[in-house]
């Protein structure tokens, strides 16, 4: 194959985005990764922020998106680990039409591939072709980023997330719900789609960050002995609710690489920094960096290669400080839930209801996590 502009590593929602999001530009872009539907059913659900949604309608992905496989979040619901200890968020409260939305992974995944089938700049790869800039989409284990020396410590949490579909009697009405309850963190996220199974009912998405001796407890429950554990844990808020899947899990870290670009190289997505799933911005980081860097490469010189370390210092510097405050703010927030001293439990508490009080903060809160 002649030479590229763009070779990018990674077949994920990040890796396609890349790819359609520059190929936009009439660059041409050869992509290494598999698009084969895969073997096993996907039970993540994303959490999007505005600006991602916007960057998925711009590349002509989120109508294909089937209706029923993303969910608007019109209400948000917080409790803490104390009685009366809540934060609640309102789309109507806040002027906007919707807080987030969820949508289901899987479907997502499989709208961007459609999308990449038929953009006449991409051009799916089985081995690496040359090319003047390679985007490293790979995810957390990139292979390439350790092969370029680049380093990514990783805070282990000592967590892992469980994920899992639901389905419950009660309507969601589009209401997210939370628990921060030391050390757990516990999301029921409305999603319209249910199941793999079938299931009649309205559904939910589960996700659940225990530490790793409670993950491996859960995991090995019986369905009816999960949804117990489950139903104690929400006190029946959302319902009396039903498993329409199987369980997943995953281990929980904080990473973020010591160098995002360099010659004729950059990074985006999981294989850049990685951050605790307790606000759902995972995802919207690594579409941020996709948006950043199709931006970068649009505003270039005409004299500026696409692998210029110069020219691509401009996404670094760009993508530092956003990244930089979410991670901290998503492990400031655990690392204050997780303690157990019950000063510190007292204080996050009445700041859950002094938070809620504050409707300009609350607006500040919403405004950072919308993008």
């Amino acid at each position: 194959m002649t030479r590229q502009d763009i070779l990018v590593r990674g077949a994920g929602a990040v890796g396609l985005c890349t790819a359609l999001a520059l190929s936009r530009q009439g660059l041409r872009v050869a992509l290494l990764g598999s698009l084969a539907e895969p073997e096993r059913p996907d039970l993540r659900a994303y959490a999007l922020n505005a600006a991602s949604v916007r960057l998925l309608a711009q590349l002509k992905v989120w109508d294909a998106i089937p209706a029923d496989a993303r969910t608007a979040v019109h209400e948000m619901h917080i409790e803490g680990d104390a009685p009366g200890a809540a934060l609640q968020f309102s789309a109507w409260q806040q002027s906007l039409s919707e807080l987030a939305w969820i949508v289901d992974a899987a479907e997502l995944e499989r709208a961007l591939r459609a999308a990449v089938r038929f953009a006449p700049h991409v051009t799916p790869v089985a081995a690496e072709v040359p090319a003047a800039l390679q985007v490293l989409a790979e995810g957390r284990d990139s292979a390439t980023r350790e092969r370029l020396g680049v380093r990514m410590p990783r805070l282990a949490y000592g967590q892992r997330g469980i994920a899992a579909r639901l389905v419950s009697p009660q309507p969601h009405a589009g209401l997210a719900r939370q628990w921060f309850r030391s050390p757990d963190v516990l999301a029921l996220l409305p999603l319209d789609r249910p199941a793999f199974e079938g299931r009649g009912g309205h559904g939910l998405a589960l996700v659940w960050s225990v530490p790793d001796a409670r993950a491996d407890a859960l995991m090995a429950l019986s369905d009816a002995d999960f949804l117990n554990a489950l139903m104690d844990a929400t006190a029946g808020a959302a319902g009396e609710l039903a498993l329409a899947s199987g369980r997943a899990q995953w281990p929980l870290a904080l990473a973020h690489a010591d160098a995002l670009c360099g010659p004729g190289w950059v990074l985006v997505g999981d294989a850049a920094h990685l951050v605790h799933p307790l606000a759902g911005q995972g995802l919207n980081l690594g579409l941020g960096d996709v948006a950043t860097l199709a931006a970068v490469l649009a505003a270039r010189e005409p004299w500026w290669p696409l692998g210029d370390a110069r020219l691509l210092a401009r996404y670094a510097r760009e993508r530092r400080g956003p990244v930089r405050a979410m991670a901290q703010a998503c492990d400031g927030l655990l690392q204050l839930f997780a303690t157990p001293q019950p000063l510190v439990r007292e204080l996050r508490n009445r700041g859950l209801t002094l938070v809620n009080h504050l409707p300009p903060l609350k607006r500040l809160l919403t405004a950072r996590a919308l993008g």
